[in-house]
């Protein structure tokens, strides 16, 4: 009987306990969703006082441990705990989609999804939904605001923080630049995670911008686990939202979302209920070039919204523009030496039209160049108005009848109020023209005062600068940008932009210009992002006679390489006529491909080396690009990836015996030799050096004439 009354009273002491107990994850609250291959996995539960966490595993190992999600609002409460979980959707998705141009002709997109429904269990009962998509290749969430709660809470949010947070695992070696709110254009720096913090306020510090905050990083930032995993964190589908940084918490292993700001405004991003959020993506690879072939970010933007985009072609283009950074022209007529005559676009019309190159930009065609760096310069540039010396519709006749189509040049100066009010005119005189793109400038500091290059004010204008262009058939390549985030799949006039630190730093940065490594590091960040119009194929790398302290740090064959390893649908060559005159290693910029049915990394290491292959559309011919940093290497390139019992010329263009990045760096070779899907080629890479390699279908002759490529032995 005793024993009986005693499991009676324990009995209801554990119903009172499971009732009144404190929970520190409700079991209900618990969900996790799988990518389609289930190499990842995605957490998702509530704390005990509401708070949402997330976690995330690859293998079956913790890769992001238990990290908050939330936000803190303007003249409301914080959505920060308070939560009840009122459900989850699963749901599971696949298509392919194919692209109108770039680096591939079709994407697949399979991922299983997680809508998570939260609501608070008082006051307001304001609702929160979080999406999360599991991919092979990686994560993405979002947070969703639907019209929510009891007819009290306010349809309109303006968020002065969002709290989400990337708790690391561990102490990563990560490759990152500042978090700065108007500029990319950055050297990338490479430390462990736990030094970040003290590097970038020092690197703050020591350039003194305040548009730098001290202690975040700009996105993509890309890490390697101490075990080989890799890792890059950005953003996708930036839509009427401020850019995010990630600030860093050195001590606790933690990087949380930090929103660029606004000094007119005491909001960071402004929004009307419903809405949903950009992205917070997190890239997942065993190996570094996974990352590159990734498709993750355009995935996770709409598909195309134009239609058919035919009517851009992907091309290759020189223009009047490395002249003025090596300081032989300018873009004023004031200085005496205005570069944008039409005697000197004809030239390079000529030049074009014999070297299979479809391009002309050139800069400093327009009227307001005088004034474009002063303090004021709302009303400076005039956008249909060219100088006196170059006559705008004669330059587009005869390129035309040469077939190279005149690339419009719109440098805003960091106004662009005025450059809306003058986008219809604008675009209305290319379309009458006939040019079908414009590479968009935004030098120096944003007007009005208080806004910045990444925030949502330029977000939102650069978007319609976008969309403006779509409706007269013209595509943007934008400089001094707000960062890609895969928008190019939705709106494909956005052809490319810059948002890296460049090849002009080459000629009058007062460090000397980029690093060796610069190039070998950008593949595996920036370039993860999107298109990068970096402006290669420099010929004369001393920069003689116009530079006697700078040059560029690469070999000649290196710039040839980075048209396949740096992607872009628009490429230059970007040197002056005269120094690519009769050169035999010009023969590879008239024959390299821009658009592409596929691309492949072969094999690379973040900030050490890179090798790329890419098949041009519709033709067969492939293309391979090989680079290194400083330091000189041996690679092999097994050529398994060729079609099968087909034959192929490979022209190799490669480093010569005696070539070195800073003492010869036009030291070269050129190799011709028959190779099929057996061959295995070895690529000997100066220091700061690279190898070019058209790979074209022989003919029978060919076969006949050329020798083989040696076996190894």
């Amino acid at each position: 009987m005793k024993v009986f009354k005693y499991y009676i009273i324990w009995g209801f002491f554990m119903m009172f306990w499971v009732r009144c107990a404190p929970k520190t994850s409700n079991e209900k609250s618990v969900v996790e969703i799988s990518s389609p291959s289930n190499n990842i996995k995605i957490g998702f539960s509530l704390k005990a006082n509401g708070t949402p966490v997330y976690w995330i595993k690859h293998q079956d190992k913790a890769i992001i441990d238990t990290s908050v999600l939330g936000f803190e609002l303007k003249d409301q409460e914080a959505l920060l705990n308070g939560f009840k979980l009122l459900g989850q959707d699963t749901s599971s998705f696949s298509e392919t989609w194919k692209m109108p141009w770039g680096e591939q002709q079709e994407v697949l997109n399979s991922y299983r999804e997680m809508v998570v429904k939260l609501e608070e269990a008082e006051g307001a009962k304001r609702k929160l939904n979080i999406y999360f998509r599991a991919y092979d290749d990686g994560i993405g969430f979002r947070y969703e605001f639907p019209k929510s709660g009891d007819g009290t809470a306010k349809q309109e949010v303006m968020i002065t923080k969002e709290n989400t947070q990337f708790k690391l695992t561990d102490n990563h070696t990560c490759w990152w630049i500042p978090g700065d709110w108007d500029s990319y254009e950055h050297l990338y720096n490479t430390t462990k995670f736990s030094e970040i913090d003290a590097l970038s306020k020092r690197k703050a510090a020591s350039l003194m911008q305040t548009t730098i905050k001290a202690n975040a990083v700009n996105t993509p930032v890309t890490m390697r686990t101490a075990e080989g995993l890799h890792l890059s964190f950005h953003e996708a589908n930036l839509t009427d939202y401020a850019g995010m940084t990630l600030e860093i918490d050195p001590k606790n292993l933690s990087m949380q979302s930090a929103l660029v700001g606004s000094q007119r405004t005491g909001y960071l991003v402004k929004r009307t209920l419903p809405f949903k959020t950009p992205w917070r993506t997190i890239q997942i690879s065993e190996k570094a070039g996974d990352l590159i072939e990734s498709k993750l970010i355009l995935n996770l933007n709409e598909p195309n919204k134009l239609g058919d985009v035919s009517w851009f072609k992907p091309k290759k283009y020189v223009g009047i523009w490395w002249e003025m950074h090596l300081g032989k022209s300018s873009w004023d007529k004031k200085s005496g030496k205005h570069g944008a005559t039409t005697e000197n676009a004809k030239s390079f019309i000529d030049f074009a039209a014999k070297n299979n190159i479809t391009g002309l930009l050139v800069e400093g065609w327009n009227t307001g160049w005088e004034d474009w760096l002063g303090k004021d310069r709302e009303g400076v540039f005039d956008f249909v108005t060219p100088y006196p010396d170059y006559d705008l519709k004669e330059v587009v006749r005869y390129g035309k009848e040469k077939g190279v189509e005149v690339i419009m040049h719109h440098e805003t100066s960091a106004a662009p109020r005025t450059y809306e009010k003058q986008l219809k005119p604008a675009y209305s005189l290319m379309k009458d023209l006939g040019i079908k793109a414009v590479k968009t400038g935004y030098v120096g500091k944003i007007l009005p005062e208080g806004e910045y290059h990444h925030g949502q004010w330029m977000v939102n204008h650069y978007r319609k600068v976008l969309t403006t262009a779509a409706q007269y058939n013209i595509a943007i390549n934008a400089h001094e940008p707000i960062k890609a985030t895969g928008i190019r799949r939705t709106y494909p006039n956005a052809i490319a932009r810059e948002g890296v630190r460049g090849q002009e730093f080459n000629a009058w940065a007062s460090d000397g210009g980029n690093k060796p490594d610069h190039t070998t590091i950008i593949p595996f960040t920036r370039g993860l992002a999107g298109p990068i119009d970096f402006t290669p194929g420099v010929f004369n790398i001393k920069l003689e006679p116009y530079k006697d302290k700078n040059q560029v740090s690469t070999t000649l064959a290196k710039q040839l390489a980075l048209y396949v390893v740096i992607y872009s649908p628009v490429q230059m060559a970007c040197d002056l006529v005269e120094h690519y005159g009769e050169h035999p290693a010009l023969q590879f910029i008239r024959d390299v491909g821009v658009d592409w049915e596929q691309s492949k990394v072969l094999d690379g290491a973040i900030g050490d080396y890179i090798t790329v292959v890419r098949k041009e559309r519709g033709t067969g011919k492939w293309f391979l690009g090989s680079i290194t940093d400083e330091k000189a290497r041996t690679l092999k390139a097994s050529l398994n990836f060729l079609e099968q019992r087909k034959s192929y010329v490979a022209t190799i263009y490669r480093d010569g015996e005696k070539a070195d990045w800073k003492e010869n760096p036009t030291d070269y070779a050129i190799e011709k030799f028959i190779v099929n899907n057996q061959t295995s080629i070895d690529l000997k890479l100066a220091a700061g050096g690279g190898t070019a390699i058209s790979l074209i279908p022989a003919t029978d002759e060919e076969i006949k004439n050329i020798k083989a490529y040696p076996r190894a032995k």
